[in-house]
């Protein structure tokens, strides 16, 4: 399950999924955008660590491949999709690499990690990933960094991945610089509130940095081959 810069992420990028589909973390909290909708017509599994809506399977990717196909009788996928999952994961790179065997060559992942967010433990919170973290964890994985995007816990607020990510200067000549009009007259009036008092505390820090979240999708080379594939 995702949120709604998810949802967007996914629809601006569309021709690049292809069926079967697997995602990882579909349990259905009430408060999240169902990933299955985006995707009518293609064979799409669920799995989780818990039993709930939305999970066909209940799966722990951190145990040996060989488990994890005994649950999904051998499949690859040719697109899986990961959505604020790894930063509870106790062992990311075990993950990450059953993750990888279990694409087909060319198929495609689609993930999104947390760079900057509140603690929220379900039942744990470990992590916070750069883009470079990213590919450390995936090695065998080409990323084109021209459609990845940070994104923020407002909808529509999606923006490239670069040196600032998604950092909110307090000062508003920077931000006209950067063409961002909006964001330079809230960067003005937070420094006006700093320079009056109420704000002070606020003004003392050089720049804030938004829940930001990395989007990204990395492919398996043609050739590359997963691992026992079915």
């Amino acid at each position: 399950m995702g949120f709604k810069n998810h949802e967007l992420f996914i629809k601006r990028h569309k021709n690049l999924f292809q069926g079967p589909i697997l995602e990882i973390g579909s349990r259905d909290y009430g408060s999240t955008v169902n990933m299955r909708d985006l995707f009518p017509g293609e064979e799409y599994i669920g799995i989780d660590m818990q039993e709930g809506k939305g999970v066909d399977h209940v799966i722990d990717l951190t145990v040996p491949l060989a488990d994890i196909d005994t649950v999904l009788g051998g499949s690859r996928f040719g697109t899986i999709i990961c959505l604020s999952v790894l930063e509870h994961c106790a062992q990311p790179f075990q993950m990450a690499e059953n993750i990888t065997n279990l694409l087909r060559p060319g198929g495609r992942l689609y993930v999104s990690v947390p760079f900057s967010w509140k603690f929220h433990g379900y039942p744990s919170d470990y992590w916070r990933f750069t883009h470079e973290g990213v590919r450390k964890l995936f090695p065998r994985l080409v990323f084109d960094m021209t459609a990845s995007r940070t994104s923020t816990d407002v909808a529509g607020d999606l923006h490239p991945v670069d040196e600032e990510l998604r950092r909110f200067r307090l000062k508003g000549s920077w931000q006209r610089r950067r063409g961002a009009v909006m964001h330079s007259i809230g960067a003005d009036l937070v420094a006006l509130l700093g320079a009056l008092g109420p704000l002070r505390w606020l003004t003392r820090h050089r720049y804030l940095m938004p829940p930001t979240c990395i989007e990204m999708i990395g492919t398996l080379p043609e050739g590359a081959g997963g691992s026992a594939p079915a």
